[in-house]
């Protein structure tokens, strides 16, 4: 009881000068918000249906388990044990700090390019607010001889259907919805390297995004955990209706059952298992630095392992479950069409801005079901949006880390929001689809797999397992399960590996529809992809550099070796190995004595003294 007094007040210094959530609930939300996406909805049923239906569900829910769930536990455990950002958890080995820098370069890009896609749902979302979807009919100025809607003129679908044979053996039939797309908000240029203009409507609806972003985060992770209450649950309220309305519609079902019917045959290939591990691991946003931040806020003994489970499940189960709403509307469509449902499917981009539009056009009442399904898009992208700028803002704010900048965080987190808007205005431009397709594709897929891997390995095996199992024990009060352990030390690195050697064998240079990117993109975007992962080679060559010893050897041990000020933030909570060395502290024996009698002798006589002593105190406290 007398310990507590001390503790409190450190506790009080602790949230003015760094912040904590709310409470467990803000946590949960914000992450669930952060690892449930655009990509849950615009890729993942697009795979699964490309990837044998249910069939894919087997490897999908075969990598959570030894990937997607250690992963999440370990970064989130990470982020709360130091109660830092992505850079100042590195103390753990200063040598690989570089892995933070890396997680910061790739949370830039994609905080550059997500933003332009939240702001081309908010430019649909405000044309939606008409009594026709403008993209509903071909007699609009920009529509070319080409295009036939599915509502034009009172043809029967049949009659629709010998229209489009007979267009077909001439030339291709474009939808209005997809005219609507290219030829009026993108206006696409012929080329990459032709930007043209920028596109103000664009422009205007990039400022706004930043604008709500910069707002929630106006006081960092005290407003932003209250916004989540609505953006990471709202969500689920527009799902729930879509889906209600989806499957009342004729041809619903055909559309499941493409999405689900499952083709065991395709489980031998190696890039179902490969689609699957990279959906699990770049949907949970494991390296983008995300969950070190926002665990870093939490309370020293919350139980993140609960946490974990709860929302890698939840973001798996809402991938499943935004499939039925895409799919059931895919396949009233193609239905409506008289057409095959793999005629219609798309992912990406195209799903949510062409195919899905052009499905709503058909439905009665069709601006409601626009206005609430892009409404789901924005908030979706916003919840991943928040994580990543606090993650870009709080390593800034921890790595310089002293009073003054702790109380300007408001500026920092506005000059980052400025610094976004500014570089997101190139992919406003007619061109901006090519360079945000090439951000997509390079920027943030192989460079993230080598992190996560560096990332691991320098855990378990250069600060060790040992030590970092016997961490976790005295953070949660219990030692991590021993699947988690094997996990960590060896099935997730090597499904990472597989992931990384997958990808390098599954390469295919980047296109968008009939255009193929020309070699210099390319480049570019090798060059954004090589970015991140450099700043670990050139951060590790310099700590060696500038670390004593006389032999390279004793430098790399240096340079590896956790710095002094690696532990827990909370003086009360640095007990047994980081207890300071010139006092016992006093205050964790007082908190300790009450306690000890009413748990058996034999948990602190297998330790050593204080350790025992406070893995006690701390699994009596989790359980209260």
């Amino acid at each position: 009881q007398n310990g507590a007094v001390p503790g409190e007040q450190g506790k009080q210094e602790k949230s003015v000068k760094r912040g904590n959530w709310g409470n467990q609930i803000e946590f949960v939300l914000t992450s669930v918000g952060y690892a449930v996406g655009l990509g849950n909805v615009w890729r993942f049923p697009y795979l699964c249906y490309r990837n044998g239906g249910g069939a894919f569900m087997f490897p999908y829910f075969i990598m959570l388990v030894f990937c997607g769930i250690p992963l999440f536990f370990m970064e989130l455990s990470f982020g709360q044990f130091a109660s830092q950002g992505c850079l100042g958890v590195w103390r753990v080995s200063p040598m690989f700090k570089g892995v933070g820098y890396g997680m910061m370069v790739v949370s830039t890009y994609i905080g550059i390019y997500y933003n332009v896609v939240i702001c081309i749902a908010f430019y649909y979302f405000f044309v939606s607010m008409t009594r026709v979807l403008p993209w509903t009919y071909c007699s609009n100025p920009w529509n070319t001889p080409d295009c036939v809607g599915v509502l034009d003129g009172n043809l029967s679908s049949r009659a629709a259907l010998n229209l489009t044979q007979l267009l077909n053996t001439t030339q291709k039939r474009t939808s209005p919805s997809e005219e609507y797309w290219r030829r009026y908000v993108l206006n696409l240029s012929d080329d990459i390297g032709n930007l043209g203009e920028v596109r103000l409507p664009l422009l205007g609806c990039l400022g706004v995004s930043w604008v709500v972003v910069f707002l929630c985060l106006i006081k960092g992770v005290k407003s932003s955990g209250k916004v989540v209450y609505f953006t990471a649950t709202f969500p689920y309220v527009v799902l729930t209706i879509l889906f209600v309305r989806g499957i009342t519609l004729e041809g619903a079902l055909t559309g499941i059952m493409y999405y689900l019917t499952p083709q065991w045959d395709k489980i031998l290939n190696a890039k179902v298992w490969g689609d699957a591990a990279s959906q699990i691991f770049y949907s949970l946003g494991c390296a983008w630095g995300g969950l070190i931040t926002m665990a870093s806020y939490n309370k020293f003994n919350n139980n993140c392992y609960r946490d974990s489970i709860i929302i890698s499940i939840t973001n798996c189960a809402t991938s499943v479950y935004a499939g039925f709403v895409i799919f059931s509307i895919l396949g009233f469509m193609a239905n409506h069409l008289g057409v095959d449902v793999s005629k219609v499917a798309d992912h990406g981009p195209g799903l949510a801005f062409v195919a899905y539009p052009e499905a709503l056009t058909l439905l009665p009442i069709s601006p409601l079901w626009s206005i609430l399904f892009f409404f789901m898009l924005i908030l979706l992208g916003l919840g991943t949006q928040f994580c990543l700028l606090e993650t870009l803002v709080t390593a800034i704010v921890d790595e310089v880390g002293n009073e003054w900048i702790i109380r300007k965080k408001t500026f920092v987190t506005l000059g980052v929001a400025v610094a976004g808007f500014l570089l997101g205005v190139p992919l406003t431009t007619q061109a901006g689809i090519y360079w945000l397709l090439l951000m997509d594709n390079y920027a943030a897929s192989f460079s993230l797999v080598v992190i996560s891997c560096i990332m691991c390995v320098a855990i378990m095996y250069i600060y060790g397992h040992r030590n970092y199992f016997k961490d976790i024990e005295m953070m949660l009060g219990f030692p991590p399960p021993l699947f988690f352990q094997i996990c960590w030390r060896f099935i997730s690195p090597a499904i990472i590996f597989f992931i990384l050697v997958f990808t390098v064998i599954q390469y295919r240079p980047i296109s968008y529809n009939e255009y193929v990117y020309p070699t210099w993109a390319i480049s570019i975007g090798f060059l954004m992809a090589l970015s991140s992962v450099i700043c670990i080679p050139i951060y590790a060559i310099y700590k060696v550099c500038r670390s004593e010893g006389d032999t390279l050897l004793e430098r790399l041990k240096n340079a590896t070796k956790a710095s002094k000020d690696w532990g827990p933030a909370l003086p009360e909570h640095r007990s047994g190995r980081y207890a300071p060395a010139f006092s016992p502290s006093t205050e964790s024996h007082l908190e300790v004595q009450p306690l000890q009698p009413e748990k058996g002798q034999s948990e602190a006589a297998a330790a050593s003294p204080v350790q025992g002593s406070n893995g006690s105190a701390h699994s009596q406290d989790s359980r209260l």
